[in-house]
């Protein structure tokens, strides 16, 4: 099985950190017991106020130090990094780590690595996957793969190695349609995935062995509030209707972007209103998380920490990445100067939490084609 074969380091690589932990009350705080939205900080009060940026645009708080590791087109460990770099996610590998990158270019989009040594220098680069198409977001599983989803209208999930052992598969009963982000949860052994459409849906698959996406059943979500519910998507092929279309019912989203689980909630962001949401799966709720035009605005991929933090890729905007602290508050934690006409893209930590690394998906020159793309890695005293 391929939980058993893809296995690193002993065990399953489970989402860990305890989000929206109220240090007051010593408890979790979940989104069901609130209105779930966030306060807004006058001033970043977390890591305290961006410094002037480097060389290349970067702003971070003091004691944080960034560094491009990759541009598109330019070598690095002899290969030439992909464009438009998009989403991404970080593997372990024995004292070092993997980065991957989606490209979320037509026809020849696909995915990279970059493997780390424990000194953290780049000992080798190399594809995972090639021969897709518009490659946007994706996820990390518990068994150390990465989905890595199609934006096009019948777009697929591949199931890709992170490690360059194993081809890349497409998993097709995870649906065909506008794929935008994944994200796992092993308690209730199903994985979330957003729709970019504006009137897109929010899905989970529930696959038949939880560890083998070969085979499940595709779900849409139904209702908001503490009434929601489930539903089959009939056909998820889509041979005839698009599956945003097959369930009336189905609740619509103003462009599903990035998607983030941990501690029994699935958060994930919607471009087109600017919101960020939390569906609690233990209650079976689902909550407006963040609503508002600032300080976070252009809302795109997401990834958390173990403390608790959000970190919020912004897609324009002033191309921030903003924390959602678990005492609700919103500030800035970083910011790119000189990358008007782009997007931040693939924010995800290094297994230890140490670095940060995301991209500015078409760089400074904003070129469409993502000639420019720039990946960066921060480092600090991250809490």
């Amino acid at each position: 099985m391929l939980r058993r074969t893809l296995l690193r380091n002993g065990a399953l690589a489970a989402l860990t950190g305890s989000l929206w932990r109220c240090e007051a009350a010593g408890r979790p705080l979940t989104p069901a017991e609130g209105p779930g939205r966030p306060l807004v900080s006058a001033a970043p009060a977390t890591y305290g106020p961006l410094q002037a940026p480097n060389a290349d645009g970067l702003a971070l708080p003091a004691g944080f130090t960034g560094r491009v590791i990759a541009r598109t087109g330019r070598r690095v460990a002899g290969l030439a990094w992909h464009p438009a770099p998009d989403g991404g996610a970080c593997f372990p590998d024995g004292e070092g780590w993997i980065y991957v990158s989606n490209s979320e270019v037509p026809l020849v989009g696909g995915a990279s690595a970059l493997r780390f040594a424990a000194d953290g220098t780049v000992r080798d680069a190399y594809r995972i996957l090639s021969g897709s198409t518009l490659n946007c977001a994706g996820g990390a599983t518990p068994w150390n793969t990465w989905l890595s989803c199609e934006e096009t209208p019948r777009g697929r999930v591949f199931e890709c190695d992170p490690y360059g052992e194993r081809s890349a598969r497409p998993r097709l009963a995870m649906g065909r349609f506008q794929h935008e982000a994944a994200a796992c949860d092993p308690e209730n052994e199903v994985v979330y995935l957003t729709e970019d459409e504006p009137d897109g849906c929010f899905y989970r698959f529930r696959p038949t062995d939880w560890g083998d996406l070969t085979e499940g059943r595709l779900e849409v979500l139904c209702g908001t509030g503490d009434r929601v519910t489930w539903k089959r998507v009939p056909q998820p092929a889509a041979l005839i209707k698009a599956t945003r279309h097959q369930v009336p019912e189905a609740t619509r989203f103003a462009g599903g972007e990035g998607c983030h689980y941990a501690a029994g909630v699935c958060y994930f962001t919607t471009k087109h209103d600017n919101k960020v949401w939390a569906y609690d799966a233990r209650a079976g709720a689902l909550r407006v998380l963040y609503d508002a035009k600032a300080p976070l605005s252009g809302v795109d991929n997401l990834t958390g920490a173990a403390t608790g933090d959000l970190y919020v890729a912004e897609d324009g905007g002033n191309m921030e990445i903003n924390l959602i602290t678990p005492q609700r508050t919103v500030e800035p934690f970083l910011r790119l100067d000189g990358h008007a006409r782009s997007e931040i893209t693939g924010p995800a930590f290094s297994p230890d939490g140490r670095r940060l690394y995301f991209s500015s998906q078409r760089g400074r020159t904003g070129a469409r084609a993502g000639t420019d793309g720039h990946t960066f890695e921060v480092t600090g005293p991250f809490r």
